[in-house]
């Protein structure tokens, strides 16, 4: 039974790997509020339809409902928005660095909350899967590149911290609704609550006359299309196969690899950069399959 389950987060991984390329530029157009609130408004529409079709809001009652919503604003209004303030500072290389951390917070959590205990192969796949990632980021830039998703903007700390605070939320919420997730509860209704309570929180801010909240620019209808695509792939795919996959698995293991999208963005880069990833990036990559590898074959 883990093994199916495994591939489900290895899904998610592929979808938000994907989904990351088509943020940049709308992030940076649009800043992190504005981007995720337009982003949280088209997949929270797309849950919705597809939940009363499929008659999921059944399977939710008041806790259910209470535990996804607060899921909702740790792990997607906060987690999702910090994520984006950070790669609009550091890239989404460096920012995809430090949201793996994701992945030893879930550990860790869950070992003390669900005493998960990982041992023998698993670990040794653990470790090697969540060092490759690091590797593979950190060390995934040639000398002398230039693109504008390499470029610093401003200190780097505040993107750093920025980065590691959402880590911290998407490992908090997803602990949050590992309980929830081994009922009978719809995976589809389940992250609908989780998007339309993020998205209100942002409309409220917007609401009370932030300054963050507003937009940098208008958006229009090609950026509009980037945050639709990218909405249904990170959110409402992405993040329904995440809730899928904690239905049996230990959220330790999903986390880790769930956690390899920024791995699986390497290629991409490639593809759209014309140039190939430097050479610390083919180890990291490596040991991040071999580690795959051994936890799915456990």
């Amino acid at each position: 039974m883990p093994f199916s389950y495994d591939f489900l987060a290895l899904a998610a991984a592929a979808c938000w790997a994907v989904s990351s390329l088509l943020s940049a530029s709308a992030a940076r157009h649009l800043g992190a509020f504005a981007y995720s609130r337009w982003r949280m408004f088209c997949v929270s529409l797309m849950l919705w339809a597809a939940a009363l079709v499929t008659g999921g809001w059944a399977s939710l009652d008041s806790p259910a409902l209470g535990v996804m919503a607060a899921s909702g604003l740790i792990g997607i209004f906060i987690g999702d928005t910090a994520l984006y303030a950070a790669m609009n500072r550091l890239g989404p290389r460096r920012a995809s660095v430090l949201f793996a951390t994701h992945a030893l917070f879930s550990v860790v959590l869950g070992y003390a909350l669900f005493d998960e205990r990982i041992g023998g192969q698993a670990l040794a796949g653990g470790v090697l899967l969540v060092g490759g990632v690091m590797t593979a980021i950190f060390f995934g830039k040639r000398s002398g590149e230039g693109h504008a998703w390499e470029q610093d903007n401003g200190s780097p700390w505040p993107g750093i911290a920025l980065g590691l605070l959402s880590a911290l939320c998407q490992s908090v919420a997803t602990l949050m609704v590992k309980p929830v997730m081994e009922g009978n509860v719809d995976p589809v209704a389940a992250s609908a609550v989780r998007m339309t309570t993020a998205f209100a929180a942002h409309l409220a801010l917007l609401w009370c006359g932030l300054a963050v909240a507003k937009p940098l620019q208008r958006i229009n209808w090609p950026v509009f299309g980037m945050v639709a695509l990218n909405a249904f792939l990170a959110m409402g795919v992405g993040m329904t196969l995440i809730l899928l996959a904690l239905r049996h698995g230990e959220v330790g293991m999903v986390a880790m690899l769930s956690s390899v999208s920024p791995v699986l963005v390497l290629p991409l880069l490639w593809l759209v950069m014309k140039r190939r990833p430097a050479g610390g990036a083919w180890i990291g990559a490596l040991a991040t399959v071999i580690g795959t590898a051994l936890i799915v074959t456990r």
